[in-house]
């Protein structure tokens, strides 16, 4: 048999409501509210054949009130009546077991076709037409149940039991075409129960991937969380490799410098240079790490803020007069992209100092439709005549082109004209 007119059934055993799904607790996740939505549709499902065959157990006390004591039956009549309905009763008792031990049963459309025979054929005698609705409920359980062929099979059937009944009883015309007439508006009812299941099966398969999909996008965004997380971790290991390596490796060789003069030639005079040195490393060192540490605590600001705030404090520190110049409109940008260009504009500007100290400095940003390009310039030294070059032997040069390169950047440090040192770095848009 098929289920109430009230319900709408799901694929694999599912039912749902036309109304709006209750939202799942706000606690489950992923694959948990895939499977409590699951738990949920098939106690509906439950709930909803139960009410089903209730109606229907209804339906059917109702009729035989109608028949037996409504109806004055003759001695032939009488049982007939009474055992073609006790069969009804037994075939829809047999249908509903039918159903939910296997949905549909290659059974299932003989059982509803002798219900529809039984009760069609019978209900053409006087006053027992009521009993016509088993045959209506049955045929529109075929329609909705059972395949297309299979249900015009039953309604066909019924028509012939029914025509077969009214010559036998000798039934009115209009009885003859009134009780085909109601197995067919019960045939309709089916096929438009079956159509509407199709669309609750497709809205329920929707519904389902949105499920999936929800679990999925959870799954992804963890994964985002987990890859930030990540990111960032390695651009705190990348920010203290960077400010400290050079630092701290070129202060390890100045002690060992210290260190071999006093073993060698006690010249404490040497050694006490070497170490002055050291002391002064030590502190930049200490500087550059605290700058480190509060860009990494701190947001950054715009670039060009950024760079004007730098050249300030350069010029504080080192005497070194630096000029900035920005051309075309500034844009926001990254923070990983910022934070390049100003580690590669602090890294210019010390290996300037260092270079050709209190020698003028030209800084130039450009933001270009593509990318963004900044230029430091400074006159060469004489520790600059061998290339560029920070206390530890070029690792300002290649941290600096590794660090762009990650971000799809490029890097250039050379004196093309044999009198000016120019690094240009270059960071897309």
């Amino acid at each position: 048999m098929g289920l109430h007119p009230a319900e709408i059934p799901l694929a694999s055993g599912r039912a749902a409501l036309p109304s709006r799904r209750p939202a799942l607790p706000s606690g489950l996740r992923g694959a948990d509210r895939v499977t409590a939505g699951r738990d949920r549709d098939r106690y509906r499902e439950l709930m909803l054949r139960t009410v089903s065959w209730l109606i229907r157990a209804g339906a059917y006390g109702l009729i035989g009130v109608d028949v037996f004591l409504r109806a004055s039956l003759g001695p032939v009549a009488l049982p007939v009546t009474v055992a073609a309905y006790a069969l009804c009763g037994v075939l829809l008792v047999v249908c509903a077991t039918v159903i939910n031990r296997s949905g549909t049963a290659p059974a299932l459309p003989v059982l509803l076709g002798l219900i529809t025979v039984v009760s069609a054929g019978v209900c053409a005698q006087e006053d027992v037409t009521s009993l016509v609705a088993l045959g209506v409920i049955a045929v529109m359980d075929a329609g909705t149940e059972a395949r297309l062929t299979a249900a015009w099979a039953v309604f066909g059937a019924g028509v012939v039991a029914a025509e077969a009944g009214a010559l036998l009883t000798d039934a009115s015309p209009a009885k003859a075409l009134g009780i085909p007439l109601l197995l067919m508006l019960g045939l309709l009812a089916g096929f438009n129960r079956r159509a509407y299941r199709v669309r609750a099966d497709q809205s329920a398969a929707l519904l389902a991937q949105s499920e999936e999909l929800r679990a999925r996008s959870e799954e992804l965004r963890a994964e985002q969380r987990r890859g930030a997380v990540l990111d960032e971790r390695t651009r705190i290991a990348r920010e203290i490799h960077d400010v400290l390596a050079h630092s701290i490796g070129a202060l390890g060789i100045q002690i060992q410098a210290a260190r071999a003069l006093l073993a060698d030639s006690p010249d404490v005079e040497r050694a006490d240079g070497v170490l002055a040195v050291a002391q002064r490393m030590a502190s930049d060192g200490l500087t550059e790490t605290r700058r480190a540490v509060h860009a990494l605590r701190t947001d950054t600001l715009p670039l060009d803020e950024e760079l004007a705030r730098m050249t300030t404090i350069h010029e504080q520190r080192h005497g070194n007069p630096v000029a900035l110049r920005v051309d075309g409109g500034p844009v926001p940008l990254p923070p990983d992209q910022t934070l390049a260009l100003v580690r590669t504009a602090q890294e210019s500007l010390v290996n300037a100092a260092k270079h050709a100290p209190h020698q003028p400095v030209t800084l130039t940003l450009t933001y270009g439709d593509d990318n963004v390009t900044m230029s430091i310039t400074n006159p060469l030294g004489a520790a600059a005549a061998h290339g560029f070059a920070t206390l530890d032997g070029g690792y300002g040069l290649t941290g600096m082109r590794e660090r762009l390169l990650l971000l799809g950047g490029t890097l250039t440090a050379d004196a093309a004209d044999g009198r000016r040192w120019t690094v240009t770095a270059t960071v897309p848009r």
